[in-house]
């Protein structure tokens, strides 16, 4: 018996970048370069000052780049990657920002989900909401 062919093997994966989805890829972006060159230059530089957060900042750092490659691959499985990372984003947004409410001497310097991205306009604890709702759209649509 063969296997049946899907859109995604037979090679028009389902577009995850058109229409809000671009800007989406967009933020995750920029928000990647961000984290990246914060982190990299926070653990380079002054990592024995506050070395959870700047891990944490590199986590996310991480998570943003995975996530922007995955709605930028686009099909079926990239984008159930990209959904489990952005709940496991919002949970890590929900979680920081939550702790460095209540205890903020853990915490002597920000990380990018510091009071749930306040830092970033919010932005860090908007992204992974409004990635997940173009996500399950973009399940419908596929």
């Amino acid at each position: 018996m063969s296997e049946p062919v899907t859109r995604e093997r037979a090679g028009s994966r389902t577009r995850l970048v058109s229409g809000p989805g671009l800007l989406l890829v967009w933020l995750y972006g920029v928000m990647s370069v961000g984290a990246v060159s914060r982190s990299a230059y926070q653990i380079a530089t002054e990592y024995d000052r506050a070395p959870l957060a700047y891990t944490l900042s590199a986590v996310a750092a991480v998570v943003y780049a995975f996530i922007t490659y995955t709605l930028v691959r686009g099909g079926e499985t990239a984008r159930r990657a990209a959904l489990v990372c952005c709940g496991a984003e919002l949970l890590g947004v929900l979680v920081v920002g939550t702790w460095t409410v209540i205890e903020p001497s853990a915490f002597p310097d920000a990380t990018v989900w510091s009071a749930f991205g306040k830092g970033y306009l919010f932005i860090p604890v908007l992204l992974p909401v409004t990635g997940v709702m173009w996500l399950r759209k973009a399940r419908r649509r596929g």
